[in-house]
C-alpha cells in the first residue's frame, strides 16, 4: 500500500504544513504546482527533500485558483484545462529533475479532483494534457473516477485512492466537507481504518455500512492540523499489521472484498 500526502501548498512567506515531517513518513508526495499553491522556491524545496528521503514525486494540478486554495468549481474550456495542466507538470518535472528525481504521477486537486470524477470534457482534457507530457506517468484518483476509465482507454497507468481522514458516504463517495463528521481527527480511529482498508478492502461509512474501496494509495491531507501525527500513527499501525508500504511505482496491488 503507498501512503500519500499533499505537500508544498505555501506561497510565499505563508506556509502549510509540516513538509519535511511527513515525508518521513509517507511514500509518495502530492506536490502543488503554482496553481492552487505552491511556487518556485516551495516546488524546488519540496522536490529536494522528496529525493533526499527516497519519495516519489506527483504533479498535485489543480485549478488556477490562488484565492480559493483551488477548492471552488471552475468552468474552463478544455483546451485551455490541457495547457494549464501542461504548464504545471512542465513547471514540477524542471524543479524534478534539477533535484536527482523526476515526476512519477499525476494527481488533482480539490474541485479538479471532484470535477473529475463525472465531468467527462475535463476529464478529457486532463487526460489529453498527461498523454501529451509524459504517457509514461501514473494518474491517481478515486475508483470510478470517469478521468481514471479514460485514462485506462488511453493507456496511462491508474492507481485508486482512498482517504485516511475523510468520511464516506454508503455510496462510496466522500462527505462533502462543510457537513459534520466529513474529516476525521482521532489517529488511532483513523490508523485502524487505515489497516482494514488495506487488508481487507473497506471502510465503514458515516451511516455504518460497509464499503468496499480497492485501493492502491492512502492520503493523509497534509494541511490537517495534526497531520504529521496521524501519518506516523498510521504508518506504525500499517508496518505492525504486516502491510508493506511502498511508492506507487510500485506493482499494482490486490485488496480483498468484503465478503
Amino acid at each position: 500500500m503507498d501512503l500519500n500526502a499533499d505537500l508544498g501548498e505555501g506561497f510565499g512567506h505563508w506556509t502549510l504544513g509540516d513538509d519535511r515531517a511527513l515525508l518521513s513518513v509517507v511514500t509518495s508526495a502530492n506536490v502543488a504546482c503554482g496553481y492552487h499553491a505552491g511556487d518556485a522556491d516551495t516546488m524546488r524545496e519540496v522536490c529536494a527533500q522528496a529525493a533526499e528521503a527516497g519519495v516519489a514525486v506527483g504533479a498535485h494540478v489543480g485549478y488556477r485558483d490562488l484565492a480559493g486554495f483551488g477548492r471552488r468549481f471552475i468552468d474552463v474550456a478544455p483546451d485551455t484545462l490541457t495547457n494549464e495542466v501542461l504548464a504545471q507538470l512542465g513547471a514540477l518535472s524542471v524543479f524534478a529533475r534539477a533535484a536527482g528525481t523526476r515526476v512519477s504521477y499525476v494527481k488533482p486537486h480539490g474541485a479538479l479532483y471532484n470535477a473529475l470524477v463525472r465531468h467527462e470534457a475535463q476529464a478529457d482534457a486532463v487526460v489529453d494534457a498527461v498523454r501529451l507530457f509524459d504517457p509514461a506517468l501514473a494518474v491517481l484518483g478515486p475508483p470510478g473516477a470517469v478521468w481514471l476509465k479514460r485514462a485506462s482507454v488511453a493507456g496511462l497507468r491508474v492507481w485508486h485512492e482512498a482517504f485516511a481522514d475523510r468520511a464516506y458516504t454508503s455510496a462510496g463517495t466522500l462527505v462533502p466537507r462543510g457537513e459534520p463528521g466529513a474529516v476525521l481527527r482521532d489517529p488511532a480511529e483513523i490508523a485502524a481504518r487505515c489497516v482494514q482498508l488495506a487488508t481487507e478492502g473497506w471502510v465503514r461509512s458515516v451511516s455504518g455500512r460497509p464499503v468496499r474501496i480497492a485501493a492502491d494509495s492512502i492520503c493523509v491531507h497534509g494541511d490537517t492540523p495534526n497531520a504529521v501525527e496521524i501519518a506516523r500513527t498510521v504508518r506504525a499501525a500499517l508496518d505492525a499489521a504486516g502491510v508493506a508500504v511502498a511508492r506507487v511505482e510500485s506493482p499494482l496491488r490486490h485488496t480483498r472484498q468484503v465478503s
